[in-house]
């Protein structure tokens, strides 16, 4: 016959106190003395109990659980993102609810305020403008979002995408590129950060811009407007692109069309995701620390949910990585 799992009574009369003792000891609700708490431990060591995470959250209002909201999960920079994020909150006795928005604005508002009711406090992407993103500061929860805002008062963490454009921007310049494209993405907030700090670059030195637009940030997009851009009447000799899949995909099909790279046109992308560097040629790109930003995200939530002061906007230094997708231009 199976043996009943030990309850809390069975913790209280082995320990020779009261229920409402352990259960106030378990939850850390209140310390008591050196001997009965030797005298609780004890007991929960020598009948293996092992208390109830939901009954303790009825108790407590906590569930020890942080939601992270993403974007795609397929996107591995949001892999390593959840990565550091979840490393943070293991060492602090708390786990991570993940959910995916799949880059569909219009399900966000109602996917986190149900992940709001079963956590303790939520990590945010949003593809929503600030201006409609004002109902989060009604949710009853810490929250921390990813990026910059101008106006909503919630902590943030931003990578430095304006900065990490220019570096990119100036590698070509340096390399000697003067026909430089932007493959973007626009319903991205993030993409006018990025585009600033290209036309910043260019524009010290007298370089047009030509942009080109996405639907979505991924590999099939880069790759459904590889044609366009390589096979037109001003074809650039450089093309910098919103995030590395989309340059996966851009370099995937421009070999298929017979376009060498970087001989004929060199690419560029951001996050360094770990397929870049196995690719041929291996991707020149910025490094936006994504399981660094996950990490100092994670840290800044728990921080607000013990009630410390923490700064409104924390930013993340990118660095530029270089590869063989990018060369000097030929005279």
């Amino acid at each position: 016959m199976k043996k009943t799992a030990p309850t809390i009574r069975d913790v209280a009369a082995a320990a020779h106190v009261s229920t409402a003792t352990v259960s106030k000891f378990i939850n850390g609700a209140q310390r008591f003395s050196p001997k009965v708490e030797a005298a609780i431990e004890s007991a929960i060591a020598g009948l293996g109990y092992k208390s109830n995470p939901l009954a303790k959250s009825m108790i407590t209002g906590r569930t020890n659980t942080i939601g992270l909201s993403v974007l795609d999960i397929t996107n591995p920079h949001f892999s390593s993102i959840l990565k550091g994020a979840n490393r943070v909150a293991h060492d602090q006795g708390f786990s991570v609810l993940l959910v995916d928005t799949e880059e569909t604005p219009s399900r966000e508002r109602r996917t986190l305020e149900e992940l709001s009711r079963r956590v303790d406090g939520m990590i945010v992407f949003s593809r929503m403008r600030e201006h409609e993103m004002t109902w989060m500061t009604e949710i009853d929860k810490p929250l921390v979002f990813f990026g910059s805002l101008a106006q909503l008062p919630l902590p943030t963490v931003a990578s430095d995408d304006h900065g990490g454009a220019y570096m990119l921007a100036q590698h070509l310049r340096m390399l000697g590129h003067r026909r430089i494209a932007y493959l973007g993405f626009s319903k991205s907030r993030r993409d006018e950060e990025r585009l600033g700090g290209i036309r910043e670059s260019l524009n010290a030195a007298g370089l047009e811009l030509a942009i080109f637009d996405a639907e979505a940030p991924s590999l099939a997009e880069g790759e459904r407007l590889c044609s366009a851009i390589v096979l037109g009447s001003q074809r650039p000799d450089a093309l910098i692109c919103y995030n590395d899949l989309m340059a996966l995909g851009f370099m995937k099909e421009a070999s298929n069309l017979g376009i060498s790279i970087p001989q004929d046109i060199s690419v560029v992308g951001f996050d360094n995701i770990p397929y870049g560097k196995y690719t041929t040629p291996a991707l020149t790109t910025v490094d936006l620390q994504s399981e660094r930003m996950g990490a100092t995200a994670m840290e800044k939530l728990l921080a607000v949910i013990r009630g410390q002061h923490v700064e409104k906007l924390t930013k993340v230094a990118p660095q530029l990585i270089l590869r063989a997708s990018t060369v000097a231009r030929r005279p």
